[in-house]
């Protein structure tokens, strides 16, 4: 793992740090990908950990005079598909933030993280490629903007230089005349990655398109643009010949290969599929249908992040957090995860370990009021936040509604990931008093259960709800 961690209170320390330690430190915010990579070995050399959540103003989404939107570093999926700037004036990203991973990954990781990851199949990079999106990096030799398209030279592979930070990403506002879209082809309806992905807006006159950005996830090293696809579609009516000609043109744009998520085939085939898909929905003025009015967050209006006045570092300084309400220090572990801190150092066993990456939900804390997958947060993070487990949900005695519910209901057989099930429902009903069956869905989408079929997890916490109202 790593040696050093440091929750950086500024912007300034973290690139100077960035300029003194360069490849052998690396910047973490939701640490989805970061973490896991380190735990296989994918990345070497690493020996620090920067932790940037606690700086504040870098998680703001704002418009400027110029019309062009601004999502600071810190700005998470749910931060994106739960904004009404973002909905009304950039939809296609929105939509595509939604469809990343489960509610627990979406309040932790970040669309500069999904964009620095850069694989073809990350699901924000193809709108914001159709936005003709810009990145700013940031280093103590200066600032440079770099359009999106610029910004990738492969899989996995940036312009991005060791020592920078990506501090903003910039794109113009969807005018009055556009609409867009975003779909996304997978094996399952969340917690997936992208078979193929596509991304279109158009802007339109009446019924013809003026222009068109078309640009295609999963299918080549980089996402690109269906040029061809984009330049048939000028001038001419959304009719149904030439929506099956420009997916046509779409499909072979692509080049796509063969692995365990589809064939080269079905993936070519999927995007002539898709791209007609969108455009009718676009035609037909029904592109944002599946996408909830409110998706449920899994946090609530009471969640906030904690700043820091100065910078500290780990193991130098013990890590101190409140769980359950009590003040603990830690002088060990600061090189874990908070998953096996909870458990290994604090003793709470109750929160499990399935997969430990993000996939099952049965590590499910909340984390300063969101819920978030422990295995998938750096033990530091910890420090200075308010952590509930499992363990804190009983008042005295008194199980949580949702705890007698599941009692009652028989919501359980081996129990392994009945905690993480808890915590999502929990936090459901803080958000959402009465949530309808859709809601309930959308909140346990992060939860994997291998015993049963749902149904009686879904009825106790609709259950719960009568009890807590």
């Amino acid at each position: 793992m790593w040696h050093n961690y440091i929750n950086a209170a500024s912007i300034d320390e973290v690139i100077k740090i960035l300029g003194e330690k360069k490849e052998r430190a690396r910047i973490v915010a939701g640490g989805t990908d970061l973490i896991l990579e380190l735990e296989r070995g994918a990345r070497k050399g690493i020996d620090t950990l920067v932790d940037v959540t606690r700086i504040p103003n870098l998680d703001k989404i704002t418009i400027d005079e110029a019309k062009l939107i601004h999502l600071g570093a810190l700005v998470t999926h749910n931060d994106c598909a739960a904004s009404k700037l973002i909905r009304e004036r950039a939809y296609p990203l929105a939509r595509a933030a939604w469809e990343v991973g489960a509610p627990q990954i979406r309040n932790r990781g970040t669309v500069a993280g999904n964009l620095i990851t850069a694989s073809p199949a990350n699901d924000t990079i193809t709108p914001l490629m159709a936005l003709d999106a810009s990145v700013s990096l940031l280093s103590t030799r200066g600032k440079r903007t770099v359009p999106l398209i610029e910004f990738y030279t492969g899989v996995r592979k940036t312009v991005m230089q060791s020592d920078e930070m990506l501090v903003d990403i910039s794109f113009p506002a969807m005018a009055d005349s556009q609409r867009g879209t975003f779909i996304k082809l997978a094996l399952r309806r969340a917690q997936a990655i992208s078979i193929i992905n596509v991304a279109m807006i158009l802007a339109l006159k009446a019924d013809t398109v003026k222009s068109a950005s078309i640009t295609l996830g999963a299918v080549t090293p980089t996402i690109i643009h269906a040029k061809a696809a984009e330049q048939f579609l000028e001038k001419k009516k959304l009719n149904e010949k030439n929506i099956a000609q420009a997916a046509e043109l779409a499909m072979q744009a692509s080049s796509p290969i063969d692995d365990v998520r589809g064939s080269a085939a079905y993936r070519r085939e999927m995007i002539r599929v898709i791209t007609a898909r969108g455009l009718r929905a676009i035609r037909d003025e029904n592109e944002q249908a599946g996408m909830p009015r409110k998706p449920i967050l899994l946090r609530n209006k009471k969640s906030a992040k904690k700043y820091l006045q100065t910078a500290l570092e780990f193991p130098a300084a013990p890590i101190e957090t409140t769980i359950n309400g009590r003040r603990l220090t830690f002088t060990s572990g600061h090189n874990k995860t908070l998953l096996r801190l909870l458990r290994e150092e604090g003793m709470l066993t109750g929160t499990k370990e399935g997969c430990a990456e993000g996939e099952c939900g049965a590590c499910t804390v909340f984390l300063d009021g969101e819920a978030v997958m422990a295995c998938l947060v750096p033990a530091p993070r910890a420090h200075g936040a308010e952590v509930v487990t499992v363990e804190g949900l009983a008042n005295g005695k008194r199980l949580h509604p949702v705890q007698q519910a599941f009692v009652k209901d028989g919501a359980v057989q081996c129990g392994y990931c009945t905690p993480g099930f808890l915590m999502s429902g929990v936090k459901l009903l803080e958000e959402k008093g009465n949530p309808t069956r859709s809601e309930i869905e959308q909140a346990i989408a992060g939860n994997l259960c291998r015993c049963t079929g749902y149904y009686k997890i879904v009825k106790a916490i609709e259950d719960a709800s009568k009890l807590k109202n």
